[in-house]
């Protein structure tokens, strides 16, 4: 089965990963992608303590993950890949051309110099560039915080106000 999402959000692993996303897709790993956390073992055994042992966590860089993408697609369980910044989701974009189809903003939460776009997504000018040039590879990008919310299109997303 393919990977049932590609995920955007700056929380990581979090309940409303593993139970909002998880439980409706039946998710029984999760493929987290990222290069401090690749080799943390302490922060590795963190996020593990979110997940319930019925689901596997692996931990890669985004080489190491667009390497191994092609093996993930090809469990016969749903699984969900997971990045916390638009950065890291451009780049394994960028290292597996072709293979990702559609991306999932799910969570960019407010810090300065950052502009609210929906109640879960503020974005600066780099990270809206960074989203558009996912989208130039031939990615569907979306908003959408979890599965029975409507997924908002990349035009909209940045067309919209946190008020709209």
């Amino acid at each position: 089965m393919p990977i049932a999402l590609y995920r955007i959000d700056d929380r990581l692993i979090h309940g409303q990963v593993v139970v909002g996303w998880g439980q409706p897709l039946e998710l029984r790993f999760i493929v987290l992608v990222d290069d401090e956390v690749a080799s943390s073992e302490w922060e590795q055994e963190l996020y593990r303590m979110g997940v319930p042992p019925e689901m596997s966590v692996h931990f890669h860089t985004v080489n190491e993950a667009a390497e191994r993408l092609a093996d993930f697609e090809r469990s016969p369980q749903p699984g969900i890949v997971l990045v916390g910044d638009i950065g890291t989701m451009e780049r394994l974009v960028k290292a597996a051309p072709g293979r990702i189809r559609t991306v999932n903003v799910g969570g960019v939460h407010h810090s300065p110099g950052r502009a609210g776009r929906l109640r879960y997504v503020f974005l600066t000018a780099a990270e809206e560039a960074g989203l558009r040039a996912i989208e130039a590879q031939g990615v569907e990008v979306t908003a959408q915080d979890v599965p029975t919310a409507r997924a908002v299109p990349l035009n909209e997303l940045l067309a919209s106000t946190a008020t709209d």
